[in-house]
């Protein structure tokens, strides 16, 4: 299997996972009595988070990028109490709910490891990683990049 669907099976598997964790919290998520706020600090702490678990490591793709805030606003439709006919869009609901975007979470999530990686010492096997070469098109004369460079690049330093 390659990298590709292996990061699919994960994307996959997290969603599976994430919907029987709002089984499990179906009276305390769909409860009126209790604050959308409330009811999205829940979710959050408990799915969101089980969503996200391990996230730091998986290969994202595009189509990743689409699948984890589809998935999210189903949920999220349904915590509210909104259906598709309403035609009220889901950053409305998550703002509701005082969650933020998934992608973003997850991008947050990878920093924090790279932060943690960067710290470690030389000789760790996981920061020997960041010296890997990563594939893809660049331009002609410029080196190739690294898991380094891509971790630069995404925390603007």
């Amino acid at each position: 299997m390659s990298v590709d669907g292996d990061a699919d099976a994960a994307v996959e598997n997290r969603i599976r996972i994430r919907w029987n964790k709002v089984r499990q919290l179906v009276p305390l998520l769909t409860n009126k009595d209790i604050s959308l706020k409330v009811r999205g600090r829940l979710y959050s702490s408990c799915v969101q988070s089980s969503i996200l678990h391990e996230s730091e490591t998986w290969p994202i793709r595009k189509e990743n990028e689409v699948t984890l805030p589809r998935a999210e606003t189903k949920v999220v439709r349904w915590m509210c109490g909104v259906k598709l006919q309403d035609r009220i869009p889901g950053k409305a609901l998550t703002e509701r709910l005082g969650l933020g975007d998934i992608i973003l979470v997850l991008q947050w999530n990878r920093l924090r490891w790279y932060g943690h990686v960067s710290q470690e010492e030389d000789n760790d096997w996981v920061k020997k990683c960041m010296e890997y070469e990563v594939e893809g098109a660049r331009l002609r004369g410029t080196p190739k990049k690294t898991c380094r460079d891509c971790g630069k690049r995404l925390s603007g330093t």
